[in-house]
């Protein structure tokens, strides 16, 4: 069975290194699974490309760099990102996907696949599966959608647009996708429950069929690791209780919800007993020092992280990975710490349910609510039995999300789809 996966770029975002785990997984299992990437931004024998000449990087660049800067003149100055869609590259005709049996698209925006272009993919008549890594496919532009609802109707009337109304840019957008997909079959991954449930209250893709397949990870890399030692390779004294947090935004990043973070921390260290100086904070992935926020605990930045098997000592040097995003569908840095044995504090929004389970492997914490995040530090600082909890967390990972389980899952469905695909 030969597969041929998706995605605008290689590696690159939650969806990108989704991708790249999954394409792992196949391969180590029997497949004969491929990522063919829109761009890549260095040479890889990981992926193959549909840029290889001067004049195609060139034209990728331009669309790539259009998608993302032009939007600037249609959008409010939000953190909230937008595709309009514009742009897209035809690939039907691509000799590798003629001779795939399975094309699976991922992550496809910046001036990759245009509605039209997706549309044209029909052409290949093979079975053609998309995982939703946001909710880009079934809205009129957005990637986040937190509380609106106008992806229930037709779009429009989008209040992340300048000039918004019955027919603006959103409800044109969504016009399109909607002819696009008359014209094309293809079966739905998604990674969350709540991804899936979102999929069925939308009025482009409510009427089909949704599979629930989690993401995966390698669990030979992401895994635990001896805290005390870990802690050492940080320069962090073994008796400290460790907090860390991802990529620290500027504070009125509404997505990542970095003020209620920051909140939350400082309820936590006036908590009765809790001794500051006992307590630090780690922060991974800052590019940024200088717009850092001040904390009430002394404070390391690691900066990018680029091994995995260092990042993986990093997480098990860590008490508690806290994340305070507000709308996510399987964030790969829950399933990271998970896998580490580090247990998991966050709001209980999105796919993260699925992952964290209340005082048994972390603590999910009340929507939008810093005080009971501050309650979720709180419970773990005190907590006597802290080993129960993370041999907890890394089982949740092994029995859900490994390679093997994720692996047989898509192999299911691939030849199901198969077996039913006209020949």
């Amino acid at each position: 069975m030969r597969i041929i996966h998706l995605n605008t770029y290689e590696g690159n975002g939650g969806a990108g290194r989704a991708c790249m785990r999954l394409n792992d997984a196949l391969n180590a299992h029997g497949a004969k699974s491929e990522v063919m990437v829109y761009y890549q931004f260095k040479e890889s024998s990981k992926t193959k490309t549909f840029t290889k000449t001067r004049f195609q990087k060139a034209i990728a660049i331009f669309n790539i760099l259009a998608e993302r800067y032009l939007v600037k003149a249609f959008v409010k100055r939000l953190k909230t990102p937008f595709s309009l869609q514009w742009f897209g590259r035809s690939i039907y005709k691509h000799p590798d996907l003629k001779n795939a049996d399975i094309i699976h698209l991922h992550w496809i925006n910046h001036g990759f696949l245009s509605p039209k272009s997706l549309a044209a993919l029909d052409e290949l008549d093979k079975p053609i599966v998309w995982t939703f890594h946001d909710s880009n496919a079934f809205t009129g532009g957005c990637h986040v959608r937190y509380a609106c609802e106008n992806f229930h109707q037709q779009c429009g009337f989008c209040p992340l647009l300048k000039a918004s109304g019955k027919d603006d840019i959103s409800h044109k957008t969504w016009l399109r996708k909607m002819k696009a997909y008359a014209h094309l079959n293809f079966h739905i991954i998604a990674p969350s429950n709540w991804m899936a449930s979102s999929i069925k209250i939308s009025s482009l893709l409510g009427a089909r069929d949704v599979r629930v397949i989690p993401n995966t990870i390698e669990t030979h890399i992401f895994k635990p690791y001896v805290k005390a030692e870990a802690k050492k390779i940080l320069k962090i004294a073994p008796e400290k209780f460790v907090l860390m947090s991802g990529f620290m935004p500027s504070t009125n990043d509404k997505h990542k919800g970095t003020a209620y973070l920051i909140e939350a921390l400082v309820k936590f260290s006036k908590r009765p007993g809790v001794v500051k100086e006992n307590v630090e904070l780690v922060i991974f992935g800052n590019k940024d020092q200088a717009e850092m926020p001040e904390f009430p605990f002394k404070t390391t930045f690691l900066g990018n992280i680029n091994n995995d098997e260092h990042l993986a000592k990093c997480y098990s040097a860590a008490d508690a990975f806290i994340t305070a995003s507000l709308e996510d569908n399987l964030p790969n840095t829950v399933m990271e710490s998970l896998a580490c044995a580090t247990p998991v504090i966050a709001f209980k929004t999105g796919g993260i349910p699925d992952m964290v389970k209340h005082l048994q492997n972390g603590y999910l914490a009340a929507y939008k609510s810093a005080v009971e995040l501050a309650n979720g530090m709180e419970w773990l600082y005190r907590l006597q039995d802290k080993e129960a909890i993370q041999k907890e967390a890394r089982r949740t990972i092994l029995t859900a999300f490994s390679p093997e389980v994720i692996a047989k899952e898509h192999l299911n469905l691939y030849k199901s789809l198969l077996e039913v695909h006209p020949r």
